[in-house]
């Protein structure tokens, strides 16, 4: 029997991490009094009853928060802190690779170049893993070591109230489209994330696509994720959260997405409103067996989902238990630790307890994390880690769960 003791112990990912939604309150209250933040409230009690809830409204409620942790964000030390706290959280209930995102663009300001924002923030995750992997008991291999990547996030759109480098670009390119704009903006952070992981050894492993989806789409961003793609820098979009199955189908055919963050409406033919799609149902299974071949993974939040969208007021009617039976690649993830008030083993122990998660399922699923990371290493170097991670999931397994537990996973192309 799964339990939630196991979960939190067990070697787990997160590959849909915001770093900006996920600030320890302390730390933002004390963040805000330094930098002299105006905050609706001063307490944790406060925040979360006025700003970081169970429950939102909508959308627009629920990224009401990062106003604030965006405010507070704006200087080395803060970014350094926060990065820091973010891998511990994570180490303390036993995730061991997390791959944290955010929009460098956003802190860039008078003081802080894009390099600036970067190195503080790796500064931050790095002096986390090396307390960590200093350990006796990750020196002795009984623990695998904890590793990390930074995933950097351009914007569907943006306008000058985001960041002082927004306001500046769209000022300068004042006779230019808006969604032009945009797409230049991502192009400028492509180039930047490729140049600095390449001089500066600061792990980048993936290039991301945020914000609102409606009415802004990926195709606006392909040149940027074209020259990520040549220059093998993994890609990751935001797709399917708050628009149909044709969101996810450009992420993969115009901008050669590796993973889809969310893909909640991957299976809702009842989403499709590109007209020209005369039979939805076969346009959904046809997409839906293509990502499946190709195991390019979707990046699911739970939580997140259910505060975010409206009409799905049951868990149970997530199309995670649809994706599971179609032998999708999915690996579950926490979006925002704070703003969804939630970790990575409650998500986990929310999907074992709604969709009748089995022993094996479960495997298959923390293993995905592993397996579609965008790891800062050599292919040899992650497929030892990987290794490494299995072997001691499945003596944990084994020990609590039983020999049922373990086995060979349902993933073809590697099962080797």
């Amino acid at each position: 029997m799964i339990t939630f003791d196991f979960i939190k112990a067990a070697p787990k990912t997160d590959l849909h991490l915001h770093l900006d939604g996920s600030v320890r309150l302390q730390t933002l209250v004390e963040l805000a009094k330094e930098n002299k933040v105006l905050l609706p409230s001063y307490t944790e009690d406060g925040l979360k009853q006025l700003v970081f809830k169970d429950t939102y409204r909508d959308l627009g409620e629920y990224l009401h928060g990062f106003q604030y942790t965006c405010a507070v964000m704006q200087t080395a030390e803060a970014l350094e802190r926060v990065g820091y706290e973010l891998a511990v959280d994570n180490i303390l209930e036993g995730v061991r690779y997390i791959e944290v995102r955010f929009a460098p663009q956003l802190h860039i300001n008078a003081s802080l170049s894009a390099i600036d924002v970067l190195q503080s923030v790796h500064r931050g995750l790095a002096r986390a893993a090396a307390e960590e992997n200093a350990r006796l008991e990750v020196q002795n291999g009984e623990i695998p070591k904890f590793h990390f990547g930074i995933i950097v996030c351009a914007l569907r759109m943006f306008n000058e109230k985001f960041s002082s480098y927004y306001k500046k670009l769209l000022q300068v390119c004042a006779h230019t489209k808006a969604r032009a704009v945009f797409g230049i903006a991502s192009m400028e952070l492509a180039q930047l994330a490729v140049a600095i992981r390449d001089e500066n050894e600061i792990p980048i492993v993936g290039f991301d696509l945020a914000g609102q989806e409606m009415g802004y789409p990926a195709e606006d961003h392909r040149e940027a994720f074209g020259y990520a793609h040549r220059y093998f820098l993994k890609k990751t979009i935001h797709a399917g959260e708050a628009y149909g199955p044709e969101s996810i189908f450009q992420a993969i055919t115009e901008c050669n997405a590796d993973r889809i963050g969310h893909g909640m409406h991957l299976l809702n033919y009842a989403m499709i409103q590109d007209k020209s799609i005369t039979d939805p149902r076969k346009y959904i299974e046809d997409l839906s067996q293509y990502i499946a071949d190709r195991r390019i993974t979707v990046e699911i939040c739970l939580t997140s989902n259910m505060q975010t969208n409206q009409n799905l007021k049951d868990l149970a009617k997530h199309p995670l238990g649809m994706m599971i039976q179609r032998r999708l690649s999915t690996t579950i993830c926490t979006d925002n630790r704070t703003v969804s008030n939630t970790t990575v083993s409650d998500e986990i122990w929310k999907a074992v307890q709604t969709f009748a998660i089995t022993p094996r399922v479960l495997r298959n699923i923390i293993i995905y994390g592993f397996k579609r990371s965008f790891f800062p290493g050599s292919y040899l170097e992650k497929r030892a880690y990987v290794r490494g991670v299995i072997d001691y999931y499945d003596k944990m397994a084994s020990a609590h769960l039983g020999p049922h537990a373990v086995g060979p996973e349902d993933d073809m192309p590697d099962s080797e």
